[in-house]
């Protein structure tokens, strides 16, 4: 079985409100890498050039920390879903 197929059994309880928190002010000042962009498995990160921005797309977050870890100029700000909301791992 390929990753995407046992990522696709994974079930998602989103919460209304993100945990996942991007200063965009150090963003904009400090980043020109912008590593978020490609170490999440979930692809979850975009920049937004109109607004000249990172986005993110928490629903489907798989929980790992990564962007948050590799935001070296911790613009990032990640903590677990609270309460019963967040990723479902069901295979394995």
């Amino acid at each position: 079985m390929k990753i995407d197929e046992k990522l696709a059994l994974d079930a998602f309880k989103t919460d209304k409100e993100s945990h996942i928190i991007i200063d965009h002010g150090i963003c904009r000042s400090k980043c020109s890498t912008r590593h978020c962009l490609t170490v999440c498995p979930g692809h979850l990160y975009t920049f937004n050039e109109h607004e000249n921005e990172i986005a993110v797309e928490f629903a489907g977050c798989l929980e790992c920390g990564t962007c948050m870890i590799a935001c070296t100029h911790r613009a990032i700000t990640w903590t677990y879903p609270k309460g019963d909301f967040g990723v479902q791992y069901r295979y394995g």
